[in-house]
């Protein structure tokens, strides 16, 4: 039990590997993380309480890089949603409210996120969970609430350790939107893009294709299957287009 309670705090990456693993521009990790100084002001961190001066991320911290990364293409200032953590992790008594099971597993964790967004006035760019319109109300008159499409996304991107165990923690992570061939778990392949289930890191694929090898060559050396190969290449794509 005690390796899934502290899986979260586990050290796990450096700010750099963190941006390339999930396709961000160099120095992304580390301003979410860490915070950044600029022209002579200091700005504090989104995902930290406060800077530390550490650039090593643990699990917990990579797993809010990946929900934070979903908004990366929408031009959102990370600093906006920083208010919205300071209240979770007072609300919920965690360092990691955005990789905290009762939020994403919770029949409550909607409703806390919208009384959460409504009380530091995020907008919808920002939404973590968006209210239904007045013709899709329930019986009774009740406005039901549903996942934005990016808080979805993050949400499927998570694999969650067992229930029996006591804390569910996220314990492997799909790094790519939609892409569930390719996962991320720090206690395997030290914490690289694996394909799912056979540890076989996506960048040694990429190599081969890169010298020549077709998907199919590559499945019969790696023992794969030919969808498996592909996945993996999707998400060696997905990377050098958002580079």
């Amino acid at each position: 039990m005690g390796q899934v309670v502290n899986l979260l705090d586990r050290p796990t990456y450096g700010f750099g590997q963190i941006d390339a693993i999930l396709g961000l521009k160099s120095g992304t990790a580390s301003r979410w993380i860490d915070g950044y100084d600029r022209r002579g002001k200091h700005y504090q961190p989104v995902i930290r309480e406060e800077t530390m001066g550490n650039d090593t991320a643990t699990w917990g911290e990579f797993v809010e890089a990946r929900m934070l990364a979903e908004y990366r293409n929408a031009g959102v200032k990370m600093i906006r949603m920083r208010p919205a953590l300071e209240v979770l992790r007072q609300e919920l008594g965690t360092r990691y409210p955005l990789a905290d099971a009762r939020i994403w597993l919770g029949t409550d964790g909607r409703d806390l996120l919208r009384k959460v967004q409504d009380k530091v006035h995020l907008d919808s760019e920002l939404a973590i969970v968006l209210v239904r319109t007045k013709h899709e109300m329930l019986p009774g008159g009740l406005t039901p609430i549903k996942w934005s499409g990016r808080a979805k996304s993050f949400r499927d991107s998570l694999e969650w350790s067992d229930a029996s165990l006591g804390l569910q923690v996220p314990e492997r992570v799909m790094p790519q939107p939609g892409n569930k061939g390719v996962v991320i778990d720090p206690l395997r392949g030290f914490g690289d893009p694996v394909v799912r289930g056979r540890n076989v890191p996506t960048s040694v694929i990429a190599e081969l294709v890169r010298a020549g090898d077709t998907p199919s060559m590559i499945a019969d050396l790696y023992e794969l299957t030919i969808e498996e190969v592909n996945d993996a290449i999707r998400y060696e794509l997905f990377l050098r287009e958002a580079s």
